[in-house]
Order: structure tokens, then C-alpha cells, then sequence
């Protein structure tokens, strides 16, 4: 016996039936070259079409993450910042420039190194990469720890590297590399490498006291700062902090200026001395005849 069809009695105006219509075209629930509204809803019953929620997120919400969105670029969250666009693109509130500009970048999100980059970093495996120089020499780095770090207004590539050679840190430091992402070659490759994943960084500890407004104004800005503490009466603020790196730490400390006495280790604290002292010659040498 031929199964036995039910039948239902859709109660709805003209411009409904004529939405459910355009909904059918728009998914190939036709029959012929017609809309069929009856195959429409028996796709929805049998699972090959899913309902979504409505498509009414508010303009306050697409700007707020259109904004996390190049923020997630910005600091190389290349992953996270694939799926976030995907999900945007899904939606039908983006005007169309939001929309092309975000489809633009999806289909050529970086320079093809970085998605690899990327992956290593997050599954901890140690990589090899090609880095040219500001005098356009090329250097080759066996990398086994990295995180990308935002200094002023480039992105780094805050790196253990096996390779010491031509570093100028102190030595306790040597294996510490920063390299603008913007010096790795478009055509560089990511290799995989044998080895262990570095758990950090190489870092030591130095010492600093601010003084006078300074001491009183200073906020810790970074998870670095392992003690943040007050000098007896003597209205100066002592910071222990965790650093890898003398070079981005030397230039934070010249902002500081007078207000600020770097303490130790000896070594970091010497080197700073000097070239202070060189700096302050470009201002006390006498003027040539």
C-alpha cells in the first residue's frame, strides 16, 4: 500500500507565501523552474536545511567586532582573526564595503609564512626561518621558543633561537632574538626542525627606583614587575622586574629620565652607563674651531 501522505494548512498572507518562495529559490527547493514552499519545509524537517537566529545584530555590535577583528590582526592572532571573519561574513548586516574589505583580507590574510608561523608557535614546535637585516643581510634562525609582541609601533617576533652570533646583548641573554616580522622575506618558508620546544624565554632579573612624581604616579603596566614596593621614608618606589631583552628595557628607562636610578645587576647597570655617557658627549663636547 502506498504510504499515506499528511497534508497541513499554512495560515499566511500573500507577502509571507512570497518570502517562503524567494527562501525556496534561494535553496534549490524547487520543482521544476517553480518555488516549491512544501519541499522547503520538509528540507527543514529532515535536517538538510538548518534555521538561524535572526539576522538582527545592531550596528553597535558589528562595529565592536569589526574592531576586535583588527585588533586580533594587529597582534597576530592570525587563527582567531580567520574566525572571527568567517563568522562576520555569515551575517547579511555588514554594509558592503565592511563586507568586501573583510572578504579582501580572508582571501589574502598575510604573507603565506605567517598562518605557518603561527601554528608552530601554537603547537610548540620548534621552526627555521629566513630574516633579513636593516642592512638587507640574511640570517637563518633555528627557533625553539616565540611569541609575537607588539613593541611601540611594530610587531616582533620575541624569539629563542639557537644562533648567538652577531647578538650585542649581555650574554646571559644571547639566545634572545627580536625580529620585526616585517624583515621576514615575502617567499620565506617555515621549516619544521628536530628538537625541543624552549619552555620561555631566557630572562634575568633587574632592579630600578623611580623618584619624586614619578614614584608616585607609576602604575605597573606589565606582569613583568615581580615587586612594586616602597624604600623606607624615603619616598622612592623599588621595582624588581622579570626582562628578556636590555634593549627595549633601556629604552623604556630613557623615558623615564632623572627620575629614574637603574640599580642592577652590575652588568646591565654598567653597560647603561655607558651610553648615557656617550649621549650626554653629543652635548658637553666643545664646539669645533
Amino acid at each position: 500500500m502506498p504510504h499515506k501522505r499528511s497534508s497541513i494548512t499554512l495560515s499566511i498572507s500573500d507577502h509571507e507565501k512570497a518570502q517562503l518562495e524567494q527562501l525556496a529559490l534561494a535553496f534549490d527547493q524547487t520543482w521544476g523552474e517553480k518555488p516549491n514552499v512544501s519541499k522547503l519545509l520538509k528540507a527543514i524537517a529532515r535536517g538538510k536545511l538548518r534555521l538561524a537566529a535572526n539576522h538582527d545584530w545592531s550596528r553597535d555590535r558589528i562595529n565592536t567586532l569589526s574592531r576586535i577583528l583588527g585588533w586580533l590582526k594587529d597582534t597576530g592572532q592570525l587563527l582567531e582573526a580567520l574566525e572571527l571573519a568567517h563568522l562576520l561574513l555569515e551575517r547579511s548586516e555588514l554594509n558592503d564595503p565592511l563586507r568586501y574589505e573583510i572578504q579582501a583580507w580572508v582571501d589574502k590574510p598575510s604573507m603565506p609564512w605567517r598562518l605557518d608561523l603561527e601554528r608552530c608557535i601554537r603547537l610548540q614546535r620548534p621552526f627555521r626561518l629566513i630574516y633579513q637585516d636593516a642592512a638587507d643581510r640574511l640570517w637563518t634562525f633555528t627557533v625553539r621558543h616565540a611569541v609575537i609582541e607588539r613593541h611601540e609601533d611594530r610587531q616582533y617576533l620575541d624569539c629563542w633561537c639557537d644562533e648567538t652570533e652577531g647578538n650585542q646583548d649581555i650574554e646571559a641573554l644571547q639566545h634572545n632574538w627580536s625580529l620585526r616580522l616585517d624583515r621576514i622575506p615575502e617567499e620565506a618558508v617555515i621549516s619544521r626542525v628536530e628538537g625541543c620546544w624552549q619552555p620561555e624565554l631566557s630572562h634575568i632579573h633587574v632592579e630600578f627606583h623611580l623618584l619624586r612624581g614619578l614614584a608616585f604616579g607609576y602604575r605597573s603596566k606589565t606582569k613583568a614587575d615581580l615587586e612594586v614596593t616602597w624604600v623606607s621614608d624615603k619616598q622612592i618606589k623599588r621595582v624588581v622586574r622579570l626582562i628578556h631583552n636590555t634593549f627595549w628595557f633601556f629604552r623604556e628607562m630613557r623615558r623615564y629620565g632623572a627620575d629614574c636610578i637603574l640599580i642592577g645587576p652590575e652588568e646591565v647597570r654598567d653597560r647603561f652607563v655607558q651610553d648615557a655617557m656617550a649621549m650626554a658627549m653629543h652635548y658637553i663636547a666643545k664646539e669645533p674651531e
